[in-house]
């Protein structure tokens, strides 16, 4: 374009890099508006050319008609020179007007046949192949059900040669995989699409537009999880844009096919407002439809009292709707649309396509589709409630520690434990005092389901009457340890301070202080350590001095697990060691095992790590010769702690894993997921954080699930699934946010942006980097900010925006000097100066380059020597010189970058020095200083690498330097050396 208004064209040039949206349709309309009152012809030309494109893709495609026509009469009345540049944008924007005609069901049919006719018509006259007339008269018979025409037009389509008119290399495929599933060839349709999908699409509606065509392919054909990615990528690109809203209704019907009715009513939730201000009829209608057919399968699958919240519009007012309420309406609503359509078209055909969505059922089994679902069920279910991690205090309270229970999957043989008992396996003349005492047995062994199974017999053979007081008092501490083990402590502190009193009034003072022991204990585990830490301490006291060597051994270790509660370590690690000393002599092998992995988490919570893990093993050891598999799990847990080698820790966890469930395990997964991670095995990181995930759903623990999403967010990144790690990321950074820890979900962000850059959804990116840099205004957060600014301006530059790119670079330098990073703010300034440079803005890149400067010269004099300021300050000159170039001031740019090479070779920056050397040839070339030239660009060339991406550009300026100097001969010689005959 060239236009004169140089104010305009730069704002046209703006709005044609804006990404598809409401946004670029309002800078567009502004922009006519602008261009008709300045009587610009030219510029009204093409700013409406570009609004047919923006309307079709930002979602309101009625609107394109106008600009079209407009475009069409302007050309066909009114030729000018600038319409040629034009010419054929307009002729592949008659594509978008049959498409766009079809889907409004108001537009006679016979308008439609006519744009294809003048397509036609026009086509023929510029000499190009007829292929994509072929297909749109294709599109047009299989819209309205005509099976022999639509067949007739395939043949023509797919057998006439392809040229610059035709669909790209994504859409014309995409629209044969649509004609074959239609026909039931499903697996000629995936064979089509291979060779496709593994090129290169860069179409603005691939590859999610084939990506959709497959999904049903896929699934028939038995390639599920080729359907799933195909899903998971194809809606990521969809779910921003209004125009995709009827493709997005084709990803809601594959959540049902596949099981997935949960995904399928978030996607209705989250795009349920767009019918409002749908793109066309035709888009409504697939949405709606498919959105009745996941609302209609939650209803009758007992959903049925879910709601859709569904914000209010124009007369409706918002509401909650059930979803069976709006799975009846929407069905309604789209089959009314297929009604009118039918009505023009003359044929049945677009009900008869909504019915059969509305009745779809799954293909297949349920097909996991989320990146935290588990791809396997776990082999056991979660264990009871005392299934607690070794950082939980457990049953111990009241009777012998319990944590983690045995449990998953395993590779190491579990150690030999009695099976649980049925209510038959006890003796029917079982005496009160003798299924008390197997209870004791349990208790004290740590048998927690045997110990159910006997307390509940208790109760179906014995009541109130056939007890004595001091029975009654034993099963009254058994009820406590059943609420403990229920997690209901408050009701085990009533049920104690019952057993406390009966003890008394049966003058028993050692029970009395071994069950007020385990009372201090609960009421610390309470918050009332004022009352309980006392009553310990009593306790040790007495019990050290009355009680046998087991009861003292017990009671030290209690006094130990109550300390450590209060995190008074030191204390409770003097406990310990008293306790393992009483209890060598009191001989009970569970009694040590149990004082001796107490006495490894407090050391490993004083961080004496040495001591810690050989504790740790020797808990373990015990564990195992007893056969005390849960146990064993949490001795594995607590020494995986302990181990600074991820090997050893994954070893670990691979034995605690074997056994246990519950929150044990959840501990285990995670820690072996970063262990993995730690051994830059990200797959295997994977499946612990998934596991981990799930069993915190599980156990209701949400802000663990929010944290862990992003662990497994990072890990799928690592592992190179990038499309899982966006997902999971997006999740976490809603719960995040929704549970207020934002510099957590901003970290997420950061990560997410990464993601973001390798999926090349480098707008995305950008939003999220620019919300970072709002969200880290405070200054404590300067440096974070300005690393996020400079991020957004690297994507900005790759993506060639560069007067954008220029302003982030030039953002990022101010925070940087906000907080005196001397060489960050001249690193960022300088990028600055080169997006200005490759921006056509030379002097504002020369204006950066001094403020570059400027801050380098406030260096003190030894810092001005170290390599890191000889390298920036060498990269700023080399800057200074392509501006100054730019600015026809090529003997200034010599000056700047005359001693950059020595600097730079002093700190064997080798590779840089070159390229300051081939900027200087290239100067002296320009300078007409050919001698000079010639020498220094021989030297640059010989100096540079095999391979090297500039020897061809050295090779280039040297034959121009050899030519000009007369010397055509070794000119034409290098320029074969290095295949450069079609640049000389």
């Amino acid at each position: 374009m060239t236009s004169g208004n140089d104010e305009l064209r730069a704002a046209y040039q703006r709005v044609s890099q804006m990404p598809f949206g409401a946004g670029q349709i309002a800078a567009v309309e502004q922009l006519v508006r602008q261009a008709d009152a300045g009587g610009d012809q030219e510029l009204a030309f093409a700013v409406r050319m570009l609004g047919t494109s923006a309307y079709t893709y930002g979602g309101e495609p009625a609107k394109s008609f106008v600009t079209f026509s407009w475009c069409l009469a302007d050309y066909d009345r009114n030729p000018q020179p600038y319409h040629q540049q034009f010419v054929h944008t307009l002729l592949w924007h008659f594509k978008h007007m049959v498409n766009a005609l079809l889907d409004f069901p108001e537009v006679p049919l016979e308008r439609t046949y006519a744009v294809l006719d003048d397509m036609e018509r026009r086509y023929r006259e510029g000499g190009h192949s007829l292929q994509a007339v072929y297909k749109y008269r294709h599109l047009v018979a299989r819209h309205r059900g005509i099976e022999e025409e639509s067949e007739e037009w395939y043949r023509k389509w797919t057998t006439a040669p392809r040229d610059e008119l035709s669909d790209c290399a994504g859409c014309d495929p995409s629209g044969r995989v649509r004609h074959l599933v239609a026909t039931g060839q499903t697996e000629a349709a995936v064979v089509l699409a291979e060779p496709v999908l593994a090129g290169q699409l860069t179409c603005n509606e691939q590859p999610q537009g084939i990506l959709t065509s497959l999904l049903v392919p896929y699934l028939r054909a038995g390639r599920r999880e080729q359907a799933r990615d195909a899903h998971r990528q194809a809606y990521r690109r969809l779910r921003g844009n209004l125009a995709d809203l009827g493709s997005i209704g084709d990803h809601v019907e594959f959540c049902a096919l596949t099981g997935n009715d949960s995904r399928g009513l978030e996607i209705v939730e989250r795009h349920l407002d767009w019918l409002d201000r749908a793109p066309s009829p035709a888009a409504a209608m697939s949405f709606a439809a498919a959105a009745a057919l996941v609302l209609r399968r939650l209803d009758r699958g007992g959903h049925g009292l879910l709601t859709v919240h569904r914000r209010g519009h124009g007369d409706r007012e918002a509401a909650d709707l059930p979803v069976g309420v709006l799975a009846d309406e929407l069905a309604r609503f789209a089959t009314g649309i297929a009604d009118r359509f039918d009505e023009r078209n003359g044929t049945a055909s677009q009900s008869t396509w909504i019915a059969r969505r509305l009745a779809a059922e799954p293909i297949g089994e349920h097909l996991p589709l989320s990146a935290t679902a588990r791809r396997r069920e776990p082999s056991r279910p979660t264990a009871d409630p005392a299934a607690v991690g070794p950082e939980v205090v457990g049953p111990e309270a009241v009777g012998p520690e319990g944590e983690g229970r045995s449990g998953t999957t395993a590779r190491t043989v579990a150690p030999t434990v009695p099976p649980v008992p049925t209510p038959d396996d006890i003796p029917a003349t079982a005496t009160v005092a003798e299924l008390l005492d197997l209870a004791d047995q349990h208790w004290n062994t740590e048998r927690y389901e045997h110990l159910q199974v006997v307390l509940a017999v208790f109760e179906q053979r014995f009541d109130a009457t056939d007890l004595t007081a001091r029975d009654e008092a034993r099963w009254v501490e058994f009820q406590a340890v059943r609420q403990v083990l229920a997690q209901d402590r408050i009701a085990a502190i009533a049920l104690v301070r019952r057993a406390v009193q009966i003890y008394q009034d049966v003058a028993d003072p050692g029970r009395e202080w071994v069950v007020t022991g385990r009372l201090g204990v609960l009421l610390c585990q309470t918050d009332q350590e004022a009352e309980g830490l006392p009553l310990v301490e009593s306790a040790v006291t007495y019990l050290a001095a009355h009680g046998s060597r087991a009861e003292a051994a017990a009671m030290y270790d209690r006094s130990a697990m109550a300390l450590a509660g209060l995190q008074r370590w030191e204390e409770a690690l003097d406990a310990v060691d008293r306790a393992a000393e009483v209890a060598a002599e009191a001989g009970d092998p569970y009694l040590s095992a149990r004082i001796v992995l107490r006495r490894a988490i407090c050391l490993q919570a004083l961080e004496r790590y040495p001591e810690a893990r050989e504790a740790a093993t020797q808990a373990r050891q015990d564990y195992r010769a007893l056969g005390m598999a849960e146990r064993l799990a949490a001795a594995c847990i607590c020494h995986a702690q302990t181990l600074d080698d991820p090997a050893e820790v994954r070893d670990a966890l691979d034995e605690a894993l074997t056994f246990a469930t519950g929150e044990g395990a959840l501990h285990a997964r995670i820690g072996r997921a970063r262990a993995s991670v730690a051994l830059r095995r990200p797959e295997d990181a994977v499946e612990d954080f998934v596991e981990a995930v799930a069993l915190c759903a599980e156990q209701g623990i949400v802000e663990g699930s929010a944290f862990l999403r992003f662990e497994l967010a990072n890990a799928y990144r690592l592992a190179d699934r990038m499309l899982d790690a966006a997902e999971v990321a997006e999740e976490a950074i809603l719960e995040l946010d929704r549970l207020g820890h934002q510099g957590d979900a901003d970290r997420c962000r950061h990560l997410l942006a990464d993601v973001y850059r390798e999926l090349g959804e480098g707008q995305l990116a950008l939003s999220l980097l620019d919300q970072l840099a709002e969200n880290l205004d405070g200054p404590d957060n300067l440096a974070h900010r300005a690393q996020v600014l400079e991020e957004a301006a690297e994507l900005l530059y790759a993506q060639d925006r560069d007067a954008l790119a220029a302003q982030r670079f030039g953002s990022a330098a101010v925070a940087y000097g906000l907080i005196g990073l001397a060489l960050d703010e001249s690193r960022a300034r300088r990028r600055e100066a080169d997006a200005r440079h490759w921006a056509g803005e030379p002097e504002a890149a020369l204006a950066a380059v001094d403020r570059a400067e400027a801050v380098l010269a406030t260096l003190p004099a030894e810092a001005a020597e170290e390599p890191a300021t000889i390298w920036e300050s060498s990269m700023v000159a080399d800057c200074a010189a392509r501006a100054l170039v730019a600015s026809d001031r090529a003997e200034e740019a010599l000056r700047r970058i005359e001693d950059v090479p020595r600097r730079l070779r002093s700190i064997e920056a080798f590779g840089e020095a070159l390229q300051v050397e081939l900027l200087a040839g290239e100067v002296l070339l320009r300078l007409d200083r050919l001698v000079e030239a010639e020498r220094m660009l021989r030297t640059t060339l010989a100096g540079l690498p095999t391979g090297s991406g500039v020897v061809r550009r050295a090779a280039w300026l040297l034959a121009q330097a050899l030519g000009r100097l007369g010397r055509t001969a070794e000119a034409e010689a290098l320029r074969r050396e290095h295949d450069l005959e079609t640049e000389g």
